[in-house]
């Protein structure tokens, strides 16, 4: 869909690599230090790690097979790019010693078709080792971290068994910054006790991360996870209930649109996972491009832009 009315992460990136980007989603094999034991043990209560695997790595292979893969995949879909970028996805893809993680990140970049890899992790798993060599490989190749940061409040944070708090997010995304890569955050819409207008306030601290990205999910509630459990017995503390409608999810997501940052690309406005696995989404079934379009189409008519609420008042 051309002429959007936010700034579109495809085309920003079409502009920062001068072609078309694909991302090459890749399980390296690593762990995550909320469930390890590094920093807790049984993750996040949203969680369920096999709901965020494309089903090209989700069986044990090398990076290189992975991306052999991924692009037959695409290929097969007919979704060509200009530019492949390795996207380490599954888990936390900066919990290991930096000489293993050159190791993982090298394979990736060794592959002929791969212009640069983006990271995904914790705020609270980063260190200037790992910033350094992200720094010695952005010389050559594209480089970008995603952090899941998940909400800015602690409460919620805490709540739901994070593991880190918002502070140590504005850390670890500054310290990114000051090294010269490009930052991506993720963030879980109607996650329990947060209001829509906690919601739309908390985009005051989004904005004021720096980000260049953003990636937006709607809480959606897996089947064997510790929410499952709160969902059944507390069903009054989630915002997207049994009663609601994919409307009300996508106005959420126009009114964020129209207080966020212009200057931060919008990857995503909706995850998808297997529907197996989901017991409960504010999506009611339809696919993430459906919404976009339910969103577009709204602002569109009610000439509505990225930022046209920005800065706003708390």
């Amino acid at each position: 869909m051309e002429h959007l009315p936010y700034n579109d992460y495809g085309s920003a990136m079409r502009r920062k690599l001068g072609g078309r980007v694909q991302k090459l989603a890749i399980d390296a094999g690593l762990s995550c230090p909320n469930r390890d034991g590094t920093i807790g043990f049984g993750g996040c209560t949203f969680c369920l790690g096999e709901a965020f695997s494309p089903v090209y790595c989700r069986e044990a292979t090398s990076i290189t097979e992975q991306i052999e893969r991924a692009l037959r995949f695409h290929s097969a879909r007919d979704r060509r790019a200009d530019a492949y970028l390795a996207y380490f996805q599954s888990n936390t893809n900066t919990h290991a010693d930096t000489a293993h993680l050159e190791r993982l990140y090298n394979e990736a970049l060794s592959h002929p078709a791969i212009s640069g890899i983006i990271i995904g992790t914790r705020p609270d798993c980063i260190t200037s080792e790992t910033l350094q060599l992200l720094v010695h490989i952005a010389q050559s190749k594209y480089v970008a971290v995603e952090y899941g940061i998940e909400s800015v409040y602690d409460t919620t944070l805490t709540h739901v068994n994070r593991g880190h708090n918002f502070a140590q997010a504005v850390d670890a995304v500054a310290q990114t910054k000051a090294a010269g890569i490009d930052v991506g955050a993720h963030f879980i819409l109607g996650l329990p006790n947060e209001t829509t207008n906690d919601i739309l306030a908390g985009i005051h601290h989004i904005n004021a991360l720096g980000i260049d990205f953003i990636k937006f999910h709607q809480l959606q509630i897996y089947r064997n996870t510790a929410m499952e459990h709160e969902w059944r017995e507390h069903p009054e503390r989630f915002l997207f209930g049994t009663q609601s409608s994919t409307e009300e999810y996508a106005n959420l997501l126009v009114e964020i649109i129209r207080r966020l940052d212009p200057r931060i690309a919008i990857e995503r406005l909706a995850s998808q996972a297997p529907r197996n696995l989901i017991l409960h989404s504010p999506l009611k079934g339809i696919r993430p491009h459906e919404l976009r379009d339910i969103v577009v189409n709204r602002m569109l008519a009610e000439n509505l832009r990225q930022g046209d609420l920005y800065p706003f008042a708390l």
